[in-house]
């Protein structure tokens, strides 16, 4: 095996981690989160979620089984850097077309492998996100101190128009009974595809989407998706929802709950150090019941700020975080993680149904 050419982090707060380089070299910036799945890593480097940040795996061993086309989660990774403690030499799958290594290098992503990433997750964990840069160009600390200070934060950027299609589609299958547009702020692949099979026909169209061509479809309901950034940079898409209320069904996930929370007049805020992951505890509301869900967000909705209209329907169970809403008088919810489970559980993949039920029951109320 060939010697590894050295590479480091380095954080806006002056620590550093000095390791080896993994996928491209050169350099790159953004604010570290880290990600507690111990599979699916494919899925998490396609989800367009992750613009504009560096992903970190707390599970030591990463890239053991390869990577395929088919598990891609969108057109190609969107996320800034990757980090693992260590990356695996060799994979074994009989779907696998390549490696991880070889992943990240087509796809110009810098990595770096060998550090102490339980260390830096607890940093993480005790002072928040932060931004950092990865450099196999330099280990000047002091310099990529400055880097890092320099590079763009995450509050107040819109992170959607990076992400977003710039045409419109569709996917369809022959009798489904329900037409639904789809805003893609970030959508992976697999929403769409539980959409199809939950028996909806769907017209995908453009984070800037107008409400009078998503209404112009004759939608028999709206979907919200996933994505990445401050909801509170995403105005335009705010303005549309608003519109859209009550003459719609309505459900939105993660970004896309954020969304139709501030359109429904309720304030978003950013989490100290976010929730990404395949095993965070939500419990339902109504049901009592406990769901292990799959999460990918930096921000969240502020309690304080929930009008009278709105109930909550979901809580996080490790931080009493809100995980959903409900409006019913404008028809329309949404929860803060990934119902479609890639990777993760597929405890609630009930709510699909529930977006079928709410517009099967829809009467067409005028906003």
């Amino acid at each position: 095996m060939n010697k590894l050419k050295k590479a480091i982090i380095v954080l806006e707060d002056g620590s550093s981690y000095e390791g080896l380089l993994f996928g491209s070299e050169g350099e790159t910036a953004g604010e570290v989160v880290f990600n507690t799945s111990m599979t699916g890593y494919q899925e998490i480097l396609t989800d367009p979620s992750y613009a504009g940040q560096i992903v970190m795996m707390t599970y030591p061993l990463i890239g053991n089984y390869g990577v395929n086309e088919e598990d891609f989660e969108s057109r190609k990774p969107f996320l800034k850097g990757f980090i693992v403690k260590e990356a695996s030499n060799i994979y074994s799958n009989w779907r696998a077309d390549g490696s991880l290594d070889d992943f990240l290098k087509s796809h110009k992503i810098v990595g770096i492998q060998d550090i102490d990433t339980r260390a830096l997750t607890r940093r993480i964990r005790d002072i928040g996100a932060m931004r950092a840069v990865i450099s196999t160009e330099s280990l000047d600390v002091s310099e990529l101190i400055k880097k890092a200070k320099e590079s763009p934060l995450l509050e107040g950027l819109d992170l959607v128009k990076t992400v977003t299609i710039d045409e419109e589609y569709q996917k369809r299958i022959e009798g489904q009974m329900h037409e639904i547009v789809a805003i893609d702020y970030g959508m992976k692949r697999n929403i769409l595809e539980m959409l199809v099979a939950t028996g909806f026909n769907v017209t995908v169209l453009p984070a800037d989407a107008t409400a009078k061509e998503i209404l112009s479809k004759k939608p028999d309901g709206v979907f919200l998706s996933n994505g990445p950034g401050d909801p509170k940079a995403v105005t335009y898409a705010i303005e549309t929802i608003k519109e859209l209320l009550g003459k719609v069904p309505i459900f939105g996930i993660c970004l896309g709950h954020q969304l139709l929370s501030r359109a429904l007049g309720v304030d978003t805020y950013k989490l100290k150090f976010g929730h990404h992951g395949a095993n965070h505890p939500v419990k339902n509301v109504k049901t009592g019941k406990v769901e292990i869900t799959a999460q990918n967000h930096g921000f969240a909705i502020e309690p304080k700020t929930i009008p009278d209209t709105v109930k909550v329907t979901h809580l996080n169970l490790n931080d009493e975080t809100i995980e959903g809403i409900v409006c019913k008088e404008k028809s329309a919810f949404s929860v803060q993680y990934h119902p479609e489970a890639s990777p993760g559980p597929h405890d609630s993949e009930y709510l699909f149904s529930e977006f079928r039920e709410a517009i099967e029951s829809f009467g067409g109320a005028d906003a």
